[in-house]
């Protein structure tokens, strides 16, 4: 028996995403993107425009200008930068609607990295540097809720069916 595909066999299955999850994770990472611009721009400035105290505990610029602030030679409000331009690029709505199988996995991997990269900051400030930047914490906070944000909206969002899976409902 021959039948025609219709337009929804071809098509490829897109995951039933969490409604709250794309416009989040958008969110997260515009503010995360708009923060880690503002320390790269302070970088460049040689912190000029740093609001943010100055001595004691809390101390942004002995944090963004301590040996800590830069990784492989690289300035961390920079690595910053560029982690959440990618960031917000794999949380644009057209991409998480996208049926591409490798997305999730590379988001989830992204993010997991960029939390390792925060916590190695966080531990560099407790313990090396003796200081703490607000604006640095306010990116590992919201690097931290958005790996949360993005892990529980992927274990929520069901599998998308298998083009083996609707044959076997078709049958039936």
């Amino acid at each position: 028996m021959s039948r025609v595909a219709s337009a929804e066999q071809v098509a490829p299955a897109v995951r039933q995403r969490p409604t709250w999850l794309v416009p989040v994770s958008l969110v997260l990472s515009v503010a995360g993107l708009a923060v880690s611009a503002y320390l790269t721009f302070e970088h460049f400035t040689d912190n000029s425009t740093l609001a943010c105290s100055v001595g004691g505990v809390v101390d942004c610029a002995k944090v963004t200008t301590s040996a800590w602030s830069y990784f492989l030679g690289i300035p961390v409000a920079v690595l910053g930068l560029l982690f959440f331009v990618v960031t917000t690029a794999l949380c644009l709505p057209r991409v998480w609607r996208s049926s591409a199988a490798w997305l999730d996995p590379a988001r989830l991997a992204w993010l997991t990295v960029g939390l390792g990269m925060a916590l190695y900051l966080v531990w560099a400030e407790l313990f090396r540097i003796n200081a703490i930047c607000l604006w640095c914490t306010a990116v590992h906070v919201i690097t931290f809720v958005l790996w949360m944000v993005v892990l529980f909206g992927q274990i929520l969002s069901p599998p998308a069916p298998r083009e083996s899976d609707q044959d076997v409902v078709d049958a039936a």
